[in-house]
């Protein structure tokens, strides 16, 4: 009953929006909220683990606005303004066109959406893979989950921009061998904006911190100083995430209220999950789970890409990422109690 606490505010906003569907769609409206709000989670879990790996570092004041300010832009701006935009850019149109097209000629707004689908896939599955690699190829990282894959990349990590260069080689390979004529542009070019992207927000919290520090020994400024630059991160990252879970709503409603309404009820629990991840210093407890997480974002990419040539069902991008989380924290509990028997002994 303790964990209860941190997903009051998610109950809240699940009982009114299955209210809302209830009241404009009846039983099959409140049954398709339910299913993109199981689709989002299962899609976010390791989102949440991530999040909660920047935000135990992050200075007080920054980690309150990702959780407020930031849970505003994740669940108004990228379920329900991103979409609007996307189709806003494609069929040159305002957005309030857009928008009205959503409510008036549902069909057209899939068809919209979904033909930016490779170019979204591209920048996703790219930011998603740096993500991943970053955390792997660090010279930071002193402790492996499964050692006979993790020390090899130590040595990769040791040439500078690693995680860039083998990104992009995977960006062209699949550009090159599996991708029409007709799609290798834009996902080329969403590939290496989501590329450019990642190492810039890095650089610049990495510069905002380091001229702090030179002006200070107090680290904890310097830690605020950088705050802007992990929170814009943290913001990339959702909508990263976000991506698959949007377009993959569209295979289930083309209704953009039901839409908003699922995927904003899973974002919702997936904020409750950081915040008890963090407060209860779940990672540090279970020393395996970060390594599930990026198991999963790493997974999570690959499968974006191959989503742009092949069918891959969002129940399958879902049990892969649990799964990976789900291996780390039983390997993590049975190494914490191997532990504790041998202290005792």
């Amino acid at each position: 009953m303790s964990n209860f606490k941190f997903f009051r505010g998610s109950l809240v906003v699940t009982l009114c929006g299955a209210a809302a569907a209830f009241y404009f769609g009846g039983f099959e409206a409140l049954f398709m909220v339910f299913v993109l709000s199981i689709l989002e989670v299962s899609l976010s879990f390791d989102n949440a683990v991530v999040n909660a790996t920047v935000l135990r570092d992050m200075d007080a004041i920054w980690r309150k606005r990702f959780l407020t300010w930031g849970m505003l832009i994740a669940v108004f701006g990228m379920r329900i303004l991103f979409p609007v935009i996307v189709v806003s850019v494609i069929a040159t149109v305002s957005p309030w066109a857009a928008l009205q097209i959503a409510i008036n000629d549902p069909e057209q707004y899939r068809s919209l959406m979904e033909s930016s689908h490779v170019a979204l896939m591209g920048f996703g599955g790219s930011f998603l893979m740096l993500v991943g690699l970053d955390f792997f190829l660090s010279d930071e990282k002193s402790e492996h989950w499964i050692n006979f894959v993790e020390r090899p990349m130590l040595h990769v990590g040791k040439i500078k921009f690693a995680a860039e260069i083998v990104t992009v080689l995977v960006i062209l390979l699949v550009a090159g061998i599996y991708l029409p004529e007709g799609d290798k542009y834009s996902f080329v070019s969403a590939g290496i904006a989501g590329v450019v992207t990642f190492t810039v927000i890095h650089k610049v919290a990495a510069y905002m911190e380091g001229k702090e520090e030179s002006r200070t020994t107090d680290a904890i400024t310097a830690t605020a100083k950088s705050g802007l630059g992990m929170f814009i991160y943290l913001e990339i990252l959702d909508a990263s995430f976000s991506f698959d879970g949007v377009i993959g709503a569209f295979a289930i409603t083309t209704n953009l209220f039901i839409i908003a309404t699922g995927l904003g009820i899973g974002a919702m629990f997936v904020r409750s999950l950081t915040i008890m991840l963090v407060e209860k210093n779940t990672l540090d407890e279970y020393r395996f789970l970060e390594h599930g997480a990026f198991y999963a974002i790493l997974a999570l990419a690959v499968i974006m890409f191959l989503k742009t040539f092949i069918h891959v069902p969002e129940t399958v991008t879902g049990l892969l990422g649990a799964g990976f989380i789900g291996l780390a924290f039983v390997h993590s509990l049975l190494v914490s109690n191997e532990e504790k028997e041998k202290v005792k002994v």
